[in-house]
């Protein structure tokens, strides 16, 4: 028996056709959930070549055609556009009579909520923000990855219900964000994903230039059980050099990112700072080893001591 909580027969939205506005990484792998949810995908717009390709892998036999097509032919229509590019695209479909009344207008950033729709909505849309938070690919696997997958969800009060069945439909958790702070949980999904991948291929090049062969597979078991750690125990999962107290390291470090990567130099202080404080405040790093280490962290060497250990 299916442990997936499925919403109530009269909370289920209707099967519906979709179209996709924007046929980038998401907008495809959206539909096709959607599509396993028995709604039908009928039409998809993308101008680059890699749109099209993923459009063909992830919604075979669903026509690509112009925007102001997907509009008059779907119920339901998924604007999967860049963020910068999304307020000007839903003033245009307003402008040109793209809209329907009655018509839901889905949009995937995580930045906006649905006040970015009001154009829409003034011309009988229904507005829905649905942010998966996930990092997609442009192939299948995005949508087997929906299943669990959280998404920040913001909608008007009698669309709640709706918005709500359709991320469990594909597969997705719900989690409510109010419209004034979209932004700040984009910046936090930005700050966790995106400076991880920055910070994992900054590992593996430095790992590459010290000779390892095979830096992930190194990394693998290790960044896995901190992120488990990490997502467990919070602070209290930070260990190392930093929140050991550890100056002359720490310094040791420094000297040796200045030779070989200095471009990685500001990142690690600045990373290290905020590790150095973060222990302070929960009382893994002690007092008494603090001060030779922020002065590190301040000037980049073990002071005047010059020990690096």
């Amino acid at each position: 028996m299916s442990t997936v909580q499925q919403p109530d027969t009269q909370d289920r939205p209707a099967r519906l056709t979709v179209g996709v506005v924007g046929a980038g990484r998401v907008g495809p792998a959206l539909a096709a959930s959607l599509q396993l949810a028995g709604h039908r995908p009928v039409a998809a717009s993308g101008v680059s070549d890699a749109s099209r390709r993923r459009a063909a892998r992830l919604l075979p036999d669903v026509p690509l055609v112009p925007a102001a097509e997907v509009m008059e032919r779907a119920d339901l229509v998924l604007l999967t556009v860049p963020d910068d590019a999304l307020p000007g695209l839903v003033k245009g479909l307003a402008e040109t009579g793209a809209v329907r009344p009655g018509q839901l207008l889905v949009h995937t950033s995580g930045r906006y909520g649905t006040k970015v729709l009001d154009p829409a909505l003034r011309a009988g849309a229904l507005p829905l923000a649905l942010h998966p938070a996930m990092t997609f690919t442009g192939t299948p696997v995005d949508v087997q990855r929906l299943a669990g997958c959280s998404f920040g969800v913001t909608a008007p009060e009698e669309l709640r219900l709706a918005a709500e069945a359709l991320v469990i439909e594909m597969g997705g958790e719900p989690e409510w964000i109010a419209e004034e702070m979209r932004p700040l949980y984009h910046a936090a999904l930005a700050l966790g994903a995106n400076h991880l991948v920055t910070l994992v291929a900054q590992s593996m090049e430095l790992l590459r230039a010290s000779g390892v062969e095979a830096p992930d597979r190194m990394l693998g078991p290790l960044l896995g059980a901190a992120l488990d750690n990490a997502l467990r125990s919070g602070d209290a999962a930070l260990t190392g050099p930093v929140a050991r107290g550890d100056a002359g390291t720490v310094a040791a470090h420094v000297e040796e990112l200045r030779k070989h990567a200095p471009q990685a130099v500001a990142g690690y202080l600045a990373m290290a700072r905020a590790t150095a404080d973060r222990a302070l405040a929960h009382g893994l790093l002690k007092p008494e080893l603090a001060q030779d280490l922020l002065g590190v962290l301040a000037h980049g060497t073990h002071g005047a001591e010059g020990d690096a250990r």
